[in-house]
């Protein structure tokens, strides 16, 4: 028993080292649900260190509800570096629906268009296999300006295509260093000049 245990331990291992690749950047769509809405969107994640990235989510429910999150990310490996958890936090800006009761009438006036300002947390997994990056997350809002309500919590799933691997990212920043490091090769007739001057 436990031997086939280990058997099938090292397969998942080998499973993804073989299948799966860290990326340098990736984008892709993102489907968020909360208490008032579902939304899609876009989303984009740049790696910029070797274990933090930033993030962009552009989402909207197509109906009253719009935002914009900014996120800077901390990426932390589970079993391999392509199975990851993440921690991060961001400014969000958006066009919102909001709730707010009138305390004399006992009536709840519901308000659209507002310009929202918040600040946001993000925590959730990720799995990278060949090259699609999939990850489930819950990603809390905290109202600044905007909107009556100080909390709303969304829970999302986001699939992203890689568009640079790290290990192509890695080598075209080692060639930038490189040609930093490498003194400008002075022309031909520089040279010949050169040769001139000293004689």
């Amino acid at each position: 028993m436990l031997k086939k245990l280990l058997l099938l331990t090292c397969c998942v291992f080998l499973f993804q080292n073989s299948f799966s690749q860290r990326y340098g950047n990736a984008v892709g769509i993102r489907l968020g649900n909360n208490n008032l809405s579902r939304q899609v969107g876009i989303t984009f994640q740049q790696r910029i260190l070797e274990r933090t990235s930033i993030e962009g989510i552009l989402q909207t429910d197509f109906a009253r509800n719009s935002s914009l999150s900014l996120l800077l990310e901390k990426h932390r490996p589970i079993i391999s570096k392509r199975f990851n958890y993440y921690l991060g936090a961001g400014i969000s800006f958006g066009k919102e629906e909001s709730f707010m009761k009138n305390e004399a009438s006992k009536e709840i006036v519901h308000t659209y268009g507002n310009n929202t300002t918040g600040i946001e947390a993000i925590g959730g997994i990720e799995f990278t296999i060949a090259n699609t990056v999939l990850s489930l997350d819950y990603k809390p809002n905290f109202n600044i300006s905007g909107r009556e309500e100080f909390f709303r919590g969304q829970v999302g799933f986001s699939a992203r295509t890689v568009l640079v691997k790290s290990k192509e990212q890695k080598k075209r920043q080692r060639q930038r260093k490189r040609a930093k490091k490498q003194p400008e090769k002075a022309s031909f007739g520089e040279q010949v000049k050169s040769i001139f001057q000293k004689n």
